[in-house]
């Protein structure tokens, strides 16, 4: 998910995901064994030399507090009970954090304020789908860990015929703080310096937000992070499409403190090690979003 100049992701939370669901309910479609993310947990065998290297205050209680903005399907939103975060990006990091020694607990939060949590101490980690780039880089550390792009989603059938490399006049919804609003800003700044109607655009809150104003026709189209967009379109029940193609792919980090280089460190050998022993495929795969894998997490990458 790409966010803050950078970007994020994008949609069904509990808003959205309730109301895709209820469409589905009706007609009877998918069973939910079928459903991503189906099937017991996934897991990851402790490496006692990893949890070793790990600072003595997050080992100290055997927790790490996690901040997570759960409006983000399938990366991480909350589960029918309304309380426990669920998704990809919950399960892969549950796989890491076991590598370390760890128990994970999630905290959800508006996703701009979880980088100045984890720097004010509020939260251990930041994991809720970050990309990496260069504005956040100065603030956090962050380990590479998936790949995403950019995906626009539309109702089915492109109904207000908009065209992502022509949007003016169009209104699009996007979440706050994402790259998706960097993006769509500055596609509308080019419609109004060639003398063209600017895009309209809808800034939520959460993603789930988003992708329901979609659904509803209250927006013509969205821009989400590539896996998050796949995803809402798979549970619309045929009332969404993707349109045109993922661009400006770029990896998810997970953010630590500044100050905490070392840890940082750590989180990228406990990447690798799910990487290796499997956990990490496994995961991906449960929700279907391997094609988002990478073969190598990397601590603070440029590019």
């Amino acid at each position: 998910m790409f966010k803050l100049n950078g970007s994020r992701r994008a949609v069904l939370g509990v808003a959205g995901a309730a109301l895709l669901t209820l469409s589905m309910a009706a007609c009877g479609e998918q069973e939910s064994g079928d459903q991503p993310g189906a099937g017991p947990s996934v897991s990851a065998a402790p490496d006692s030399d990893l949890a070793a290297k790990v600072p003595d205050a997050i080992k100290a209680d055997g927790v790490i507090k996690v901040g997570t903005d759960a409006t983000y399907a399938p990366a991480e939103f909350l589960d029918t009970d309304g309380s426990t975060v669920i998704g990809f990006d919950v399960e892969l990091f549950n796989a890491v954090a076991q590598k370390l020694g760890l128990k994970a607990e999630y905290e959800s939060a508006p996703f701009d304020a979880i980088l100045p949590g984890v720097d004010s101490g509020k939260y251990e980690i930041g994991v809720s789908s970050f990309t990496i780039n260069a504005e956040r880089l100065q603030t956090v550390n962050m380990v590479s860990y998936f790949s995403a792009g950019t995906q626009w989603a539309t109702k089915v059938g492109n109904p207000a015929q908009v065209d992502p490399n022509n949007a003016c006049g169009k209104k699009v919804a996007v979440q706050v703080g994402t790259v998706q609003l960097d993006d769509i800003q500055a596609r509308s700044k080019k419609c109004t310096d060639a003398g063209q109607p600017e895009i309209s655009i809808d800034q939520y809150q959460a993603q789930s937000d988003a992708t329901a104003a979609v659904v509803s026709g209250k927006n013509d189209a969205m821009l989400a992070d590539s896996p998050v967009g796949a995803y809402a379109v798979q549970q619309s029940n045929g009332q969404l499409e993707v349109l045109g193609d993922i661009y400006e792919s770029a990896p998810y980090g997970y953010a630590v403190k500044k100050d905490q280089a070392a840890f940082a460190e750590v989180l990228k050998e406990a990447v690798q090690a799910v990487i290796a022993d499997g956990s990490y495929e496994a995961a991906l795969k449960k929700w279907g979003v391997e094609g988002g894998a990478i073969t190598t997490s990397e601590l603070n990458p440029t590019s």
